[in-house]
């Protein structure tokens, strides 16, 4: 099991006992509000329904689970945000990037937990890791943090590379710290880093074609749901343009990311 599905199994002790302090009248009624669509989610829901199972609750028995999903469009969040507090739950779940989280949070006062890779201080969802405050809790990777770095690994393995990208989210409200923090490490050492926003699928083939004319060495995909969705295409458009790349979960080397910028090291190194 992956450190994401580990940690919805986990999730499901903070989030039954924030069920059992809930006020609500139907107190078994979980909604799931993500920003991925449900055949991405399917490895993180088998663990959450397994997470529940193991503390005693089993869905269609004791819990009923409500899902909601954005399918990559961030813009729908509030609305399906909304549906769920009506639709009578009394605890949400918001996976899949800050945007869930923010949207639970100006949707309602129930009890929220987060599964996000952001810092959630610094963004607003608590007040602090040790006390959270308000009714908001959850778990974070803090990996949206460690873009600089992921920049730093990419150049030890193409160390001739100037010109080098970042591939944000144009839609991701942490898209901002994200490009700053990578911006930072490219400034240190001394090379140039050029932005590319994307916010859907179509966008994709002009991106590349863009980073293409303007010569990219070297490629930074930022921490963003959207992309851990469209993960096979990016990682195909990078061994078109034989463009290196870094990714931040381990899925994009599994669909090939791992042997294409493998392949890219040894023709790089080679010359």
């Amino acid at each position: 099991m992956q450190r994401r599905e580990v940690l919805y199994g986990i999730g499901a002790t903070s989030i039954w006992w924030s069920i059992a302090r809930a006020d609500n009248a139907s107190p078994h009624i979980v909604g799931v509000l993500s920003s991925r669509s449900a055949i991405e989610a399917t490895p993180h829901v088998k663990a959450l329904r397994e997470g529940l199972a193991e503390t005693g609750n089993t869905e269609g028995q004791n819990v009923t689970l409500q899902f909601r999903w954005a399918d990559g469009d961030y813009r729908r969040l509030p609305g399906l945000a909304q549906d769920l507090v009506e639709g009578g739950t009394s605890l949400l779940i918001a996976t899949g990037s800050t945007a869930p989280a923010l949207a639970a949070q100006a949707a309602t006062h129930l009890p929220i937990v987060f599964l996000i890779g952001e810092d959630p201080v610094g963004i607003g969802l608590v007040r602090s890791f040790n006390r959270p405050g308000g009714s908001i809790t959850g778990f974070t990777f803090l990996t949206s943090e460690l873009g600089g770095k992921r920049l730093g690994l990419l150049l030890e393995l193409v160390t001739d590379a100037r010109t080098v990208a970042l591939l944000v989210n144009s839609g991701n409200s942490t898209a901002h710290s994200q490009i700053e923090d990578v911006q930072r490490t490219a400034d240190a050492l001394g090379r140039q880093l050029k932005i590319f926003r994307t916010a859907k699928k179509d966008d994709f083939d002009p991106t590349f074609a863009s980073m293409m004319e303007q010569k990219i060495e070297g490629l930074v995909v930022a921490n963003d749901p959207f992309f851990d969705s469209q993960r096979d295409r990016l990682v195909a458009l990078c061994a078109m343009n034989r463009l290196p790349a870094i990714y931040h979960i381990r899925e994009f080397p599994a669909a090939g990311g791992l042997e294409h910028d493998v392949f890219i090291r040894k023709r790089t190194l080679s010359f």
